[in-house]
C-alpha cells in the first residue's frame, strides 16, 4: 500500500483497495461533471483509466469546472485533468484521448476492457450512442444527466433512467433510448428532479451537437461527479 492510501485502506480494506488497483475506468467527458468524477475515482486508488475529451479551457468554464482556472484558459483539458490524475497518482495507468465523441466513435471506444463507462457528455447524440454501446457489450454505466438550471443539492439522486423527471436532458435521452434501442430501463444515472429554471437556458450554434444549455453553478456539477464516482467506486468494491 502506498502511503497516500492509507484512509482508504481503513475503510476498503487491503482487497478493496485491490480491486480498484485492478480496476479500468473510462470518463467520456471532462467538464464540471466529468473532472470531478475523474479525480475523485482516481483517489479511490482505481489503477487503470482511459480520459476523453477534445475541449480546451475555455473562461466561462472557471464558475464550475476543475481544470479551470486564468492560468489554464486555452489549454486541452485532457491535460490539465490528466496531470492532476498522475500527480495524484504516479502509478496509475493513464490514457488521454484528446477528441470529440463522434456518434460512431462511441462504438469502438467502449471495449470488454473497461469495467466502467462514466458518461459525462452534455451533448444528446453522442451521450446516446455512448450508452448504447456500453449496453450492447454489458459494460456498467453511470450516466450524469443535467445538472445546469438547478440550486438544491438535496434534490440529486441516483437512480434507473426510467425514473427520472423534470430533466429535459433526460426526457430527451429516454426518447431517443425507446426509439432507436429499444431500451426503456436498466440504466444508473445522476439526475435532479428540481424543476429546471426555463430563464437561464442560452441557445448555441449547435457545434459538437450541443444546440443549447442552462445556466450552472458551482456546485451542481461537482456534485454529481461525486455520485458517478460513487456509483463506480462502491460498483467496484460491490457494496450494496
Amino acid at each position: 500500500m502506498a502511503k497516500w492510501q492509507e484512509r482508504a485502506e481503513l475503510l476498503f480494506k487491503p482487497e478493496g483497495l485491490q480491486k480498484l488497483k485492478n480496476a479500468n475506468v473510462l470518463v467520456v467527458g471532462l467538464g464540471g461533471v466529468g473532472s470531478f468524477a475523474a479525480e475523485f475515482i482516481a483517489r479511490a486508488g482505481v489503477g487503470k483509466m482511459t480520459i476523453v475529451d477534445g475541449d480546451t479551457v475555455d473562461i466561462t468554464n472557471i464558475n464550475r469546472q476543475l481544470p479551470a482556472l486564468h492560468s489554464t484558459v486555452g489549454m486541452h483539458k485532457v491535460d490539465v485533468v490528466g496531470d492532476r490524475l498522475m500527480d495524484i497518482n504516479p502509478e496509475l495507468e493513464l490514457t488521454r484521448l484528446n477528441e470529440f465523441l463522434s456518434p460512431e466513435r462511441a462504438y469502438s471506444l467502449v471495449t470488454k476492457e473497461f469495467d466502467y463507462v462514466v458518461d459525462c457528455i452534455d451533448s444528446v447524440t453522442p451521450k446516446l450512442n455512448l450508452i448504447i454501446s456500453a449496453k450492447r457489450q454489458k459494460i456498467k454505466v453511470i450516466s450524469s444527466m443535467g445538472a445546469g438550471g438547478k440550486l438544491e443539492a438535496s434534490k440529486v439522486k441516483v437512480a434507473d433512467i426510467s425514473k427520472t423527471e423534470n430533466c429535459m436532458l433526460a426526457k430527451a435521452i429516454k426518447k431517443r433510448l425507446k426509439r432507436e434501442a429499444k431500451i426503456d430501463r436498466g440504466i444508473k444515472v445522476v439526475f435532479s428532479n428540481e424543476i429546471q429554471d426555463v430563464e437561464s437556458l442560452k441557445v448555441t450554434d449547435g457545434k459538437n451537437f450541443k444546440k443549447s444549455f442552462y445556466g450552472t453553478s458551482s456546485y451542481m456539477p461537482g456534485l454529481f461527479g461525486l455520485y458517478c464516482a460513487e456509483a463506480v467506486i462502491r460498483g467496484i468494491l460491490k457494496k450494496p
